[in-house]
Parts: structure tokens; C-alpha cells; sequence
């Protein structure tokens, strides 16, 4: 039953529990930017500016420079003097480097001294003091190329999640006066009656007023299957009108509308970190100031010990050159930065929420997506979640001397006012009912039932707690299904009930969540014995019902406190009736967010396709996610120790260095760019869970 009370109530919950989040994740990320000590701890934020055909001219003179200064420094074939050869390096480093220069002396100001910037330019700098000119450059040159692909390879990231989202048409076809104007979305107020012809893209949402057609929602839901609308139907952005001319009324400003949503949804999704982004950022903070200290101590360090206690010097098979310890220390430096990891990481996740977003599931942050893989409980909500939530009178039975026609019609004309599907199978029961009969003092009650006058008779609609608060009582015992109550005058009139069939793919993934060792709940506000049956159905372990929406939270706190420590509790619910249950979750998932405001608002994750299997499809993807960033972490720093090593005893030279920083960086990210493959669900769990559930498929009515 629609009931405008509890709904008030629920919003207002939800926006007090969704404010203090959004307080708390505001300080986190600023915590975060705070905590990142290398440059290229935040890749994602240059990327939508940057083109490749530029970054190459603005390094060609330098390197053509640079190539001049090499030639005569080793063949000499142009009659310079040594400083003649040694000013050609020098300008070919100003105009590889200026950039990074400008950097380093801008952050030293803030006081960011410990990032990348400051590193090559000390470790370049320092190695022009020594006289290794060529080697100087070379590292700085290596090191733009290596940035440029790295940007490159966040370009190509970035742009492979909005040429699925940012497909919002740059005009629409507004209607004045008889006529089509084309004018800019942003133009178009709500009310408006814009049209949209075959093959265009829909611009604004709305609800279509004339014309019948089939849409292609791929873009929303990561489903090819077209969706059927006529007259009365919901549209949304980015959908593409495959066949009639449709007159659509706006119901939302372009600012407002799904696919803007959903675009900024994943934008903005960056800031929310994983545990392993934050490990990372913490980790560079204390890492590289400690790195630049051992480069010191390798500078500084042979010769002091040579030069100061006798006693040591059988340490040396020869005197330590300065310059040779300065050489050492500066390989160190270049070698330092933790560059892979924090450009990497980042990426690999950016990459999963992409991966997800392109088969229609929005994931709000990279803490969702690797909580996903933590997961302990999942809590269901059963209407519109595990069952199709489409009602239909199963059974009548009357009480009292009432006809089934009498109750039903009292029933229907009680449940007049509201849009709730349960009151719109009663209502669909009686089709011929007159409108002059509908009900007058109509009165809500929260979560148990209506209240309303039919001519002179006072009708009561709820479950089986209303009918006895208002002093109604009857023996009937609920069977399979959701039971509506019926009161009349103060008597009892007799019980409706109503069936709902499961979805789909309910079974199978209960299944395979169980097959991964996730234990379930189910929470509902039907009667404890209409719950077991869809439960023992789908093979859930635990229902708990009936429930109150306040209830629900309460349970889901106690839920939450018997899960094992470092595992997640998921809520996944169907929209603005679970709100607050979304709020309190370590995750809440909505099911079937497509136009739903409040899902797509309160849910950390979003499956915007109204199937329970794309929770397994997302949990796949996180999988892969964790796996390939993991890969990283561990590449990167068995890669860089063991070079940091060889640096320290002098072993390495100026190009290992590049390669540790530099080429790793470049494996690292290219690994990450695996994961907007996405990738095949291979493992034994959905299969074994599909054989399993073959037992389960039959629907509960």
C-alpha cells in the first residue's frame, strides 16, 4: 500500500544517515589528497585535458636538441668548444623539463618537497654536477615519455567509461506552437513536450504523450533486449528511439536526468578510495622522504667512513670516488619513486568501476567495489528484489456472509488512492468499479494498512496487527503468499491473498552466494509464514519477519554485529522503502535502479537492470579488480628492491633506474587497463550454483 507517511519518514531518515556520510567521505578524501606524496598519486584528474599529437610537439625540440648535443659529444663533428656541447644539453633539458622545474619549485613552496618532481629534478640536477650530461637528460626525457603514455593510458581509461555514459544529445527538439524547434537541452523546462524521431537519442527523461515505439536502454542497463513504450510510459536520457516518432513530456531537468546522473555518479566515483588506494598513499608519504635520506647516506656515507675512521677502510678494495657515491645516490633517487603503484592502482580501479558501469552496474567508489570481495551476509529484501514484485489475487476468503465480489470491491475502493502494486492487483479485480464510489476520509496508517468510508461503511485494508489494533480479530492462517486483511463496520469480512512470483535468476544466485560461503537473510514486512515459504524456495538461510521498515534496521544492526570481523554486510533492496537499511549497510545494492531517484541516491551500488545475477556479475569484476592491482603491488616492489639494491652497492646504472621507474610504471599501468576487458566468470562457483538451484526455479504463489 502507498503510504505517503511512511515514505516522509523514510526520506527524511535517509537524508539525515546520507548527509553525515557524505561529511565523512568529503573529510576522508580530503585526508587522503593530504596523505599522497608523489605527483602521480592523483593521475585521473589531468586526463580529460590531454592529447598525444601535443604532448609529442611540445617534447620534438628538445630531443631534436638533444640529439644535436649527443652527436658532438661523442663524434664531435661541428667545431664546438666542450662548453659549446655542454650549453646544448643544458638547453635541451630546459625545454624537455621545464614543466617538472616549474613543478618542483611551486610544490617545494606548498610544502609537498617529497614527490616525483623534486626527485628527478635533484637526481638530473645532481647528475649535471657530476658532469653526466647525456645520462642527465636522457633520464628526464625518459621519464616525459613515460608520463605521456601513462597519461595516454588514463585518457584511453577515462574515455572508455563516457563513451558509454556521456551520450547526452547537444540539442532537442522542442515543440512551440505546433512547431519543432531544436534548441540546447539545458533550455528545456519540465513540462515541455519535446519530440524524438527514429534512430535519435532520447535527451531529457520524461513520460510519453503520443506515439509508440521500442527503445534501446543498453546504455543504462548493459541489456540489448529493446523495451516497448506507448502512451504513459517512462523514458529516460541516453536511450535510443529505435522505430516510431515519439512526443515526450519532460518530467526532469537536463541537470536532473538519468544519464547526467549516472555520468557524474561515476565520475565522482574516484574519490571514494579502496583500502589498498589508501595503504598506498601512506605508503609513499613515509616511503619516499626515507628513500631520499638513504640516498644521502649513499652519497655521503664511503667517503665520510673512508676519509674519517681509519679503522674501516679495509671496507674498500679502493677509495670511494665522490663522485662515484653522488652517481650511486642519484640512481638511488631516480629509482625511489613509488610512481607505479600510485598511478596503477588508482587506474585499476577506475577500471573496474568501468568495467561495471559498461553492463549497467554503477559502483560508487572503489571502497564498494573491493568491499565486495569481503563480503560476509548478504540481506535480501524480498518484494521487487527476489520476486518479480508484478501481484495477483491467488485466493479469496470470506467471513461474516460477505460475498467475494462485495469483499473484493470493498477492498478495491478502500485501496482507490493508492499506486502500491499490491492495491493495484486488488484494484485490477474489480474493473468495473465506478469512480463516483471512491473512498472519502481516506486515512494511511504506516506499514500496516488504510483506513477509509465506503458510502456509510467504515472499511479497513491492512495485515493482521492493523485489523487487531483496530479491534478486528479472525482465525484465518496465511498461506503462501501476502494476506490482506478486510474489515468492515468492525467486523471481519474476510482475507485476499496475493501472490508474487520469483525472478528469474533469484534461485541461482542465492546459490552461487552460498557456493562462495555468504551467508543470507531474508527480511520482509509479509508474515513470518508467507517469508519461510519464498525462503525455503530460494534456500535462504535465516527470515526474519514481519518486519517494520525501522525494524528492518535494527535487525540488520544485529546482523551486522554476528558477521566475522573484517567481513561486509550488503542490503540489497528495491528503492525508497529500504532507504535507510541502504544507508546503514557496509554496502547497500540496489536492485533495479532505472528511474528510481531514491535507488540510485542511497545505494552504494546500483544494478541497474532489474536481474539479482548481475550482483554475482559485480562481484566478478571486483575480483578481477583486487587480483590485477594485487599483481601490480607485487611486480612493483619486488621490481624496485631488487634495483634499490644493486643501486645501493653500485651496481646499477642510469638505465636500470629509468626501467624501475619508468618501465615498470608503464607495465603496471598497462596490467591495469586488463581490467576494463572485464573478463569472463570462470570460476566453478556459477556453475555449480545454476546445477544447484534447478530445484528452486519453480515460483512461490
Amino acid at each position: 500500500m502507498d503510504y505517503n507517511t511512511l515514505e516522509q519518514d523514510i526520506e527524511a531518515s535517509y537524508e539525515e544517515d546520507r548527509s553525515n556520510a557524505g561529511r565523512d567521505r568529503s573529510e576522508a578524501a580530503s585526508c587522503s589528497r593530504q596523505e599522497a606524496s608523489c605527483s602521480c598519486a592523483e593521475p585521473l584528474t589531468g586526463a580529460p585535458g590531454f592529447s598525444l599529437r601535443q604532448r609529442i610537439a611540445e617534447l620534438a625540440p628538445g630531443i631534436a636538441v638533444y640529439l644535436v648535443a649527443c652527436l658532438q659529444w661523442w663524434l664531435a663533428p661541428l667545431p664546438l668548444p666542450q662548453w659549446g656541447t655542454i650549453s646544448l644539453f643544458v638547453l635541451a633539458y630546459i625545454l624537455i623539463a621545464r614543466d617538472i622545474l616549474t613543478n618542483t619549485l611551486r610544490n617545494i613552496r606548498s610544502g609537498r618537497v617529497f614527490d616525483e618532481f623534486f626527485l628527478m629534478t635533484l637526481a638530473t640536477l645532481g647528475a649535471f654536477a657530476i658532469g653526466a650530461y647525456a645520462e642527465a637528460v636522457a633520464v628526464i626525457l625518459f621519464f616525459k615519455v613515460g608520463e605521456m603514455v601513462q597519461e595516454s593510458a588514463v585518457d584511453k581509461s577515462r574515455r572508455s567509461i563516457t563513451s558509454l555514459l556521456d551520450l547526452r544529445p547537444d540539442r532537442a527538439s522542442l515543440e512551440r506552437e505546433g512547431k519543432a524547434h531544436e534548441v540546447d537541452p539545458a533550455q528545456v523546462e519540465v513540462g515541455d513536450i519535446i519530440r524524438i524521431k527514429p534512430g535519435e537519442r532520447i535527451p531529457l527523461d520524461g513520460e510519453v504523450v503520443q506515439g509508440r515505439s521500442n527503445l534501446d536502454t543498453s546504455v543504462l542497463t548493459g541489456e540489448s533486449e529493446p523495451v516497448d513504450v506507448e502512451p504513459g510510459a517512462s523514458v529516460y536520457s541516453g536511450s535510443i528511439n529505435k522505430s516510431g516518432l515519439l512526443r515526450v513530456r519532460v518530467t526532469k531537468p537536463l541537470a536532473s536526468s538519468t544519464i547526467s546522473r549516472i555520468l557524474e555518479l561515476v565520475e565522482n566515483a574516484q574519490a571514494q578510495k579502496a583500502p589498498t588506494e589508501q595503504f598506498i598513499s601512506r605508503f609513499a608519504y613515509y616511503y619516499t622522504p626515507a628513500v631520499v635520506f638513504a640516498a644521502l647516506l649513499i652519497a655521503v656515507l664511503p667517503w665520510t667512513i673512508h676519509t674519517f675512521i681509519p679503522p674501516l677502510q679495509g671496507l674498500f678494495e679502493h677509495p670511494p670516488l665522490w663522485s662515484e657515491s653522488v652517481y650511486n645516490a642519484l640512481i638511488f633517487l631516480v629509482i625511489s619513486c613509488p610512481c607505479a603503484l600510485v598511478v596503477s592502482i588508482p587506474l585499476g580501479f577506475f577500471g573496474g568501476i568501468g568495467a561495471s558501469s559498461r553492463e549497467g552496474i554503477l559502483v560508487k567508489g572503489a571502497n564498494y567495489l573491493e568491499g565486495l570481495n569481503k563480503l560476509g551476509s548478504v540481506v535480501w529484501d524480498k518484494t521487487g528484489t527476489l520476486t518479480q514484485g508484478v501481484f495477483e489475487v491467488t485466493s479469496v476468503e470470506t467471513a461474516d456472509g460477505y460475498s467475494r465480489q462485495d469483499l473484493l470491491r470493498s477492498a478495491a475502493l478502500a485501496e482507490s488512492h493508492s499506486n502500491h502494486p499490491i492495491a493495484l492487483s486488488i484494484r485490477r479485480e474489480v474493473p468495473q468499479r465506478k469512480e463516483s464510489g471512491k473512498a472519502a476520509q481516506y486515512t494511511e496508517h504506516s506499514g500496516r494498512g488504510v483506513s477509509a468510508l465506503i458510502g456509510e461503511n467504515t472499511v479497513l485494508v491492512g495485515n493482521e496487527a492493523f485489523l487487531r489494533e483496530q479491534g478486528i480479530e479472525h482465525s484465518y492462517r496465511d498461506g503462501e503468499g501476502t494476506a490482506i486483511h478486510v474489515g468492515i463496520d468492525g467486523s471481519y469480512a474476510g482475507t485476499i491473498l496475493i501472490g508474487d512470483a520469483l525472478k528469474d535468476g533469484s534461485a541461482r544466485t542465492v546459490a552461487a552466494l552460498h557456493e562462495q560461503g555468504i551467508k543470507q537473510y531474508l527480511l520482509s514486512g509479509d508474515s513470518r509464514s508467507t517469508a519461510e515459504a519464498y525462503a525455503r524456495k530460494l534456500g535462504i538461510d535465516q527470515t526474519l519477519a514481519p518486519l517494520l521498515p525501522q525494524e528492518k534496521v535494527s535487525q540488520l544492526e544485529r546482523i551486522k554485529g554476528e558477521t566475522a570481523p573484517g567481513r561486509m554486510v550488503a542490503f540489497v533492496g528495491d528503492g525508497i522503502n529500504d532507504a535507510p537499511v541502504l544507508a546503514r549497510a557496509d554496502i547497500g545494492i540496489a536492485m533495479g535502479g532505472l528511474g528510481s531517484d531514491a535507488a540510485i541516491e542511497a545505494a552504494d551500488v546500483v544494478l541497474m537492470r532489474d536481474q539479482p545475477e548481475k550482483l554475482l556479475r559485480v562481484r566478478h569484476i571486483a575480483r578481477r579488480t583486487r587480483r590485477i592491482v594485487w599483481e601490480n603491488i607485487v611486480m612493483a616492489l619486488s621490481i624496485k628492491v631488487f634495483i634499490l639494491g644493486l643501486g645501493a652497492m653500485g651496481l646499477a646504472t642510469m638505465w636500470e633506474a629509468v626501467f624501475a621507474d619508468v618501465g615498470v610504471a608503464l607495465l603496471a599501468v598497462l596490467n591495469s587497463l586488463r581490467v576494463m576487458r572485464g573478463g569472463r566468470d570462470r570460476s566453478k562457483d556459477a556453475a555449480t550454483a545454476i546445477r544447484s538451484a534447478q530445484a528452486f526455479e519453480q515460483p512461490v504463489q
